[in-house]
């Protein structure tokens, strides 16, 4: 069963916003974000969005492999600056500064005069399976994982740059860090992205050089790193003219690995004290984990395929990166091929009519990454365990939502254990919080009170650690948490034995 909290009301017009650049795998927006305040009371601050643009977004087939279209995204990006310009000097407010956040892992190369060679890579390309074994020979898997803490993923950055054939002259800026890049001229590598490269050293909290060196990569591949809340610089003149914006308009690092800001803006506060909460960031991908102080670089980590993630104010992100709502907008991509538009709510609602204890999958099998007549791959890795699965609309969201909910379960309880801590509420954000199915289903299986919401987590982290830059917003997590607790509606969801 769920309930509901709301929010403190109040607004204040006028002077600064922060404009937000949020772009997932599957869409973009441009998001302009206010923090305000009706009094002086913690409970009357609050921090509101407002959605100036919205893109899609997805790979494409160039040149024989699966790549991003960066030039029609940044062209996207172009035209939500020139539209938070538009919204803000409408209501009397100046844009104060921008954050970007993306994405993990992909790339872009760019020469010395600053262009870009090439559109960059998808990490849904298959390009970079070949270059797993060649690193392993060169660098042992307990070794990489002793410094880094990255879980293995066959698409991590390191194996996709070891699949390169030629980077002489050449610097790898990672997506946020390109879009930043071409914004103001300057390049840097923002810190809780680099963590996911399986080239950061978990611990120093620094590129791992001797990684570089082993696999014959320049140490000044990336550029270098800036942490969370610093300055990236101001607007190109070219770029203040096109958007409309002051040529001293900021670009502020935030944490540009999209879960590191959704990470910041987990509404996780305890009445008495520090809550002790997992979260599920809940897309495309789910990544489930616990934030920590110090990574967990055990091999019984290693073994468990979890990944010790920077996330801002210098945490750690200990989580799995797993399967998500990939698999779901996908077969409602080939049934809207095959004719047949089932409305979302309506499907979900079908699901959860069918009695528990279906067929599952593993929804972290690497069969799932591509995309292709999904509903049928489904079917086919159920056969494969010996069970069938109806080709039903229904059937197969509610086997999609079991798999997820029991992989949640699974994951965090192998963190506790790994970690040595215990959960006692679990926070899903993102647009997953939105799915009430799954987060009932969450409930269930853990056996602990779920809390969904925000779904714009992503935007709120971004925006918050820009505020706190400008002076806007103060103090450590805790303080902007609670930002987010007072501005948001929060839905709680308790375990139900009867659907178990």
């Amino acid at each position: 069963m769920s309930t509901s909290a709301s929010p403190a009301q109040g607004r204040v017009d006028g002077g600064s916003v922060f404009a937000a650049v949020d772009i997932g795998a599957s869409s973009g927006r441009v998001i302009l974000g206010r923090v305000h305040t009706a009094g002086t009371g913690s409970r009357e601050r609050s921090v509101e969005l407002e959605v100036v643009h919205r893109f899609p977004n997805g790979v494409v087939e160039i040149d024989g492999g699966l790549r991003w279209d960066f030039d029609a995204l940044f062209a996207e990006v172009l035209k939500g600056l020139a539209a938070a310009a538009t919204v803000a000097a409408a209501q009397g407010e100046q844009v104060a500064s921008i954050g970007i956040d993306t994405w993990a892992v992909d790339y872009g190369l760019v020469n010395k005069a600053g262009e870009l060679v090439a559109q960059p890579f998808s990490y849904r390309d298959d390009r970079s399976r070949a270059a797993v074994e060649p690193v392993h020979r060169k660098l042992d898997p307990a070794r990489l994982y002793g410094t880094t803490g990255l879980q293995f993923l066959q698409f991590n950055t390191i194996y996709q740059l070891a699949s390169e054939k030629n980077l002489d002259g050449l610097q790898a800026l990672l997506i946020p860090d390109l879009i930043a890049f071409l914004l103001t001229g300057q390049r840097r590598t923002e810190a809780t992205n680099a963590s996911t490269t399986g080239l950061f050293d978990a611990v120093a909290g620094e590129w791992a050089t001797e990684f570089l060196t082993a696999l014959g990569l320049r140490k000044d591949l990336f550029p270098p790193l800036i942490q969370p809340g610093e300055a990236v610089g101001t607007l190109l003149p070219e770029i203040a003219a096109q958007v409309g914006l002051p040529q001293d308009t900021r670009v502020v690092a935030v944490g540009s690995h999209d879960t590191a800001s959704a990470v910041a803006a987990v509404p996780a506060i305890a009445d008495d004290g520090e809550e002790n909460f997992a979260y599920i960031s809940s897309g495309t991908w789910s990544l489930v984990g616990l934030e920590l102080k110090h990574p967990v670089l055990t091999e019984a980590s290693r073994e468990a395929n979890f990944t010790n993630e920077r996330g801002v104010d210098g945490t750690i992100r200990y989580l799995r990166n797993m399967g998500g709502l990939w698999l779901l907008s996908e077969c409602q991509r080939t049934w809207a091929q095959e004719g047949f538009r089932p409305e979302l709510t309506a499907l979900l609602t079908a699901a959860a009519a069918l009695p528990p204890g279906g067929p599952q999958i593993n929804p972290d099998d690497p069969y799932f990454i591509a995309p292709d007549n999904m509903p049928e791959r489904i079917r086919a890795a159920v056969r494969r365990t010996g069970e069938v699965l109806p080709d039903d609309p229904a059937t197969i969201t509610r086997c999609i939502m079991d798999s997820l909910a029991a992989g949640y379960a699974r994951t965090i309880r192998d963190a506790e254990r790994l970690a040595d801590r215990t959960v006692d509420v679990v926070h899903v954000v993102g647009g997953g919080s939105q799915n009430r199915l799954l987060c009932q289903l969450t409930a269930d299986v853990t056996g602990k009170k779920v809390v969904a919401g925000p779904v714009e987590a992503t935007a709120l982290g971004n925006v918050l650690v820009q505020a706190r830059a400008a002076g806007e917003a103060s103090g450590g997590l805790a303080e902007l948490r609670a930002l987010v607790v007072h501005s948001h509606n929060l839905r709680v969801f308790v375990p139900e034995l009867s659907r178990l």
